[in-house]
């Protein structure tokens, strides 16, 4: 026990000593505000961090601009931490205000804190080198710099090109209004535009003539809808019209467009229902006479919890204890409660898990929450409603991650409110907290060999029979990928 204090202590140290270079790197990746595969600043930003911490950087990997991999050290085992820095659109927003004011109307933020979560990973990457250096342990560190978590699974594409075969364990957490592992699975999906092509006319003189893309879209739309009924209830099906043929309402549409997202538990059963809403865009186009294309845009897979590497990374969050917060956090985060819902603020999914409902019962008025949510081997058996590209890396990489308190009790993820969190000293400790984790997980693998090898033979027997077959067809490239803008948030 004291030696894994020890560990905890001096990877602490580190991180604590270059706090404000890591604190500096969140706030200009923020400040970027760059949507997926556009990264490019942020992604040089965090290229040449690693580099000045005696990383070798290998840029644009896996054919992705703003994809790469820092290495430092060699040799087994291989240790992974990921890294994500894209925004979201439509979501500018001032930092370290309560007040809902965007820096540029339509301009993008970072709604889901990946300003925080490719630094953290940074700062676990580098406190985990120098302690390695420190006391001669052999093994490399590798930071996966992942674009495009949000619509366009940039993880996914870098499993499909081998990036991460020779991987022993990866690690990675995300900003939260909670302490816990990310210990559950989550749903698959898949992301498709339908685009629709008829015949432009006048809408009064001949309207007859014309044949209406947007008519498609509606109709499709609806069928989908009616759908609904018919398919899993586990499974979500999200749309954004984004292309409604122009403004001008005395013109038959002769372009319109729209991009579907198809959430399920399992990759098989997102196919399934994608079949069936393909089949409902035909139809939509046989109804209007007009012609549809398909276009695949991108896809990602379940979550596969790994119980071994979940329960040491409890185990070092443990030592470690919860982030700290100032009275001026708790009146700042006091203040963001203010703009919620009774509905936001009453805890939402996690009071499905009963082991969780007295803690959060005591926490429930609390502006930040301190305490740190118990782990489970059962809660591996649950699924969570959201997705993430991690899932790829976790079907072929023993995988864990955790969640810190970077926002006010019930901040919801793709907010305003997580946007103005996201500069403030409440986010930097949580972030700075999640790097310690991390790189004590690491260094506890390290420590106990065996523990590698157990984590994989979790995984082997957690697939059972399943054979990992990546989303993305391999027709698709990251060129065909990028040509879509309209992020759809994960």
């Amino acid at each position: 026990m004291s030696n894994t204090l020890n560990a905890i202590n001096e990877l602490s140290k580190i991180i604590e000593d270059k706090r404000d270079k890591f604190i500096d790197i969140s706030n200009k990746i923020w400040n970027f505000a760059e949507i997926r595969f556009k990264e490019f600043q942020s992604a040089d930003l965090l290229c040449t961090a690693l580099e000045s911490e005696g990383f070798d950087v290998e840029k644009g990997v896996a054919n992705l601009e703003t994809a790469f991999i820092g290495s430092y050290g060699s040799g087994k085992p291989v240790i992974a931490f990921l890294g994500e820095y894209d925004a979201l659109s439509g979501l500018s927003q001032q930092g370290g205000t309560a007040i809902k004011s965007a820096i540029e109307q339509g301009g993008n933020g970072h709604g889901c804190g990946h300003n925080l979560l490719g630094t953290g990973s940074l700062a676990a990457a580098v406190a985990l080198r120098d302690y390695m250096v420190k006391h001669n342990i052999s093994g490399t560190i590798r930071y996966y710099g992942c674009p495009a978590e949000e619509g366009g699974s940039g993880k996914t594409l870098m499993v499909r090109a081998g990036l991460f075969d020779d991987v022993d364990f990866a690690l990675c957490w995300h900003p939260a209004d909670h302490n816990l592992m990310m210990c559950t699975s989550s749903l698959a999906n898949t992301q498709v535009s339908f685009q629709f092509t008829g015949r432009a006319a006048h809408a009064a003189q001949a309207p007859h003539l014309g044949r209406s893309a947007l008519d498609a879209v509606e109709l499709m739309n609806v069928g989908v809808n009616y759908l609904r009924e018919h398919i899993i209830p586990e499974a979500r099906v999200h749309y954004a019209v984004t292309n409604t043929g122009g403004l001008s309402p005395n013109i038959v549409q002769a372009d319109a467009s729209v991009l579907y997202l198809i959430r399920a538990p399992k990759t098989s059963q997102v196919n399934e229902i994608y079949e069936r809403v393909c089949k409902v865009a035909q139809g939509a186009a046989l109804m209007t006479g007009t012609e549809v294309e398909i276009i695949f845009d991108k896809a990602c897979s379940n979550l596969i919890p790994n119980h071994t590497m979940q329960q040491v990374m409890f185990e070092q969050f443990a030592q470690l204890g919860t982030p700290e917060f100032s009275e001026e956090d708790y009146q700042f985060a006091a203040a963001i409660r203010n703009t919620l819902s009774q509905q936001e603020k009453s805890g939402g999914a996690l009071l499905s898990i009963p082991v969780y409902r007295e803690i959060l019962a005591k926490e429930k008025d609390a502006p930040l929450s301190t305490a740190l949510l118990p782990y489970h081997k059962a809660f591996t058996n649950v699924t969570m409603p959201g997705s993430t590209d991690v899932g790829d890396v976790s079907w072929v990489v023993p995988t864990a991650q955790c969640t810190t308190t970077c926002h006010a009790q019930g901040t919801q993820l793709h907010s305003w409110q997580a946007v103005a969190t996201g500069t403030t000293a409440i986010a930097h400790k949580g972030m700075l907290h999640a790097g310690k984790v991390m790189a004590a997980t690491a260094a506890a693998m390290l420590a106990q060999p065996q523990l590698i090898d157990q984590a994989k033979q979790d995984l082997k027997e957690r697939l059972g029979d399943d054979v990992y077959q990546n989303p993305i067809p391999a027709k698709i490239n990251p060129s065909h990928v990028q040509k879509f803008s309209s992020d759809v948030i994960e």
